[in-house]
């Protein structure tokens, strides 16, 4: 009898030390059948099916390796969450944002400075990386970004015998000559406060420079110093609305604006799909926004909205920038911004979208400059106080607290 217990309890124990291997190597991301694991967390819910699409050629391709997709709702939260847990995901895809920075700060991506994966890569968006996180090191593969500019309605401005503006004043002159006609000049979305930002966006990098943003971390500058044009001009072009501003929100807009309600629209370009979805023979145009009255000094606003990074801790590097290197490929990058509407980060692949054509060549010539608030720490709350300033219209007050948020952040990290 003691003879069978002992024997028994030699099986188990040697079970219980099969079943902990096992365990200890899928949790390390290599299953029981030798595949090795990777999971692929981004932020975009909109690019899941996209991405599931990729994800399965490159899975049929690759037999020993799968690659599985995490798209959790508020994303950045969780992965934040995951991080402070030591879950980190063997691969991550976000946007070069100030969680970007923070992140890469931390030291949980692996170093990519001399990886060849960076070797297709536009060198306009490497550096964008570089200045975001004040590094020199490069802890992400950029892949697709996106644009900030104005929208008009080509069918329109034809009609109206109107021009592109090329400069602030011939913007200021067509906004009033549409007013004058008592039609809509600007469709502005001001009840969701992301949206206020979207002049901020082309205004202060065009006007003031990213230059600011790396100053103003070592306090060598201020916004009450350098930011009164900026906020000059972003209450100009409040004369120029529908009379609700306030009122309206993201999805409202789109729809007006599909449907002619307004003539311009300032907007990023992933509202094209969402304004198509509303008036699928909308004839879109899209110009950068003149911010100036030097139209060589005016560079498009275009920042990277995915770029991929690597745990530094994760045993399978070598799979995953294999993985990168498959959606580098240009016919997978090309599929992806064109269901997305982006932009390549990938050398030489173009956007053939017509909306988005008066924009190529600023891209192609590098006349390109980050959106502002990728460089500006999500604690300071930047929407909630430029809706208010917008509305209360009162720069010193706007510029002061601007400093005082930036500075209140500042001192906590």
């Amino acid at each position: 009898m003691r003879k069978t217990l002992t024997k028994s309890l030699g099986i188990m124990l040697l079970c219980g030390v099969l079943a902990a291997l096992l365990s200890a190597c899928t949790s390390s991301g290599e299953s029981a059948g030798g595949k090795v694991q990777l999971e692929f967390f981004q932020n975009k819910p909109e690019a899941k099916g996209t991405f599931d699409e990729l994800i399965n050629a490159f899975n049929e391709a690759h037999p020993d390796i799968q690659v599985t997709q995490i798209n959790p709702p508020d994303a950045e939260t969780v992965l934040k969450t995951r991080v402070v847990k030591n879950d980190v995901p063997d691969i991550m895809a976000m946007g070069a944002t100030d969680t970007y920075s923070i992140l890469a700060q931390s030291g949980i991506f692996a170093d990519l400075t001399n990886s060849p994966l960076l070797g297709t890569i536009d060198p306009n968006y490497i550096q964008m990386l570089k200045d975001v996180t004040g590094m020199d090191k490069v802890t992400g593969i950029p892949y697709a970004t996106n644009a900030n500019g104005i929208m008009y309605n080509k069918t329109l401005f034809k009609e109206t015998g109107l021009d592109v503006p090329k400069t602030w004043d011939e913007l200021i002159a067509t906004a009033q000559k549409i007013k004058d006609a008592g039609k809509i000049p600007f469709y502005f979305t001001y009840k969701d406060d992301w949206q206020t930002n979207l002049p901020f966006n082309a205004l202060a990098p065009n006007l003031v420079g990213i230059d600011f943003f790396l100053e103003r971390r070592e306090n060598k500058v201020t916004f009450k110093e350098k930011y009164q044009e900026v906020a000059e001009k972003q209450l100009r072009l409040m004369n120029y609305g529908h009379g609700d501003n306030f009122g309206k929100g993201y999805s409202d807009g789109n729809r007006a604006f599909a449907n002619g309600e307004a003539y311009m629209y300032i907007q990023g370009t992933w509202a094209i799909s969402e304004i198509r979805k509303a008036n699928p023979n909308v004839d879109i145009g899209f110009f950068p926004f003149p911010t100036g009255n030097d139209p060589s000094q005016i560079k498009l606003v275009n920042g990277i909205d995915s770029l991929f990074t690597i745990s530094a801790d994760t045993p399978h590097k070598e799979q995953a920038e294999q993985f990168i290197a498959f959606l580098l490929k240009p016919e997978n990058i090309g599929k992806y911004i064109d269901e997305q509407t982006l932009f390549s980060a990938v050398k030489g692949v173009k956007q053939d979208d017509p909306a988005v054509q008066e924009l190529m060549p600023y891209i192609e010539q590098g006349k390109v400059i980050d959106f502002a608030d990728h460089y500006i720490p999500a604690a300071v709350q930047l929407n909630s106080i430029v809706q208010s300033f917008l509305q209360n219209q009162d720069i010193d007050r706007y510029l002061d607290t601007l400093d005082k948020e930036w500075d209140k952040v500042a001192n906590r990290r």
